[in-house]
């Protein structure tokens, strides 16, 4: 498994539900910030990958929620990527935590990285992520 990358988010009113918690979709959107942000800190931008012809594609998420987010909690959302040899695609392990250290989310997501012409699921993800990466240990 990949170097654990951190980053932190703010949780905003705007992205709470009716109960005064952060909406189950957002939880979502936030490991899929931190999965841009680690690989722009691997040095992977957006559009360097796109210019190589492929792009990530999420196959299956899985959320498990243990506690609540507020308005105004600050959260660490982690993103560590987990490759099997012969794999077309990935795992990406992910936890959102309390400034506190409690635990409120458990992500997993299977992913790979798709052609853009053929529009199938490139041989080696890992390989490919690793030719672009300029902290290649943050995503390999």
């Amino acid at each position: 498994m990949s170097e654990t990358f951190t980053t932190r988010v703010t949780v905003r009113g705007y992205e709470l539900d009716t109960q005064g918690h952060l909406n189950q979709a957002v939880y979502l959107q936030y490991a899929e910030h931190a999965r841009w942000e680690c690989l722009r800190a691997a040095g992977v931008g957006q559009d360097a990958l796109l210019a190589t012809g492929v792009g990530p594609v999420a196959l299956e998420t899985t959320i498990r929620y243990l506690r609540e987010l507020r308005g105004g909690d600050e959260v660490d959302v982690s993103c560590a990527f987990a490759y099997e040899e012969g794999r077309k695609t990935f795992r990406i392990v992910q936890h959102i935590t309390k400034a506190d250290g409690t635990p409120a989310a458990e992500i997993t997501a299977v992913g790979g990285l798709l052609d853009l012409t053929e529009r199938r699921l490139i041989a080696d993800p890992r390989g490919h992520l690793r030719t672009l990466a300029t902290v290649p240990e943050l995503i390999s």
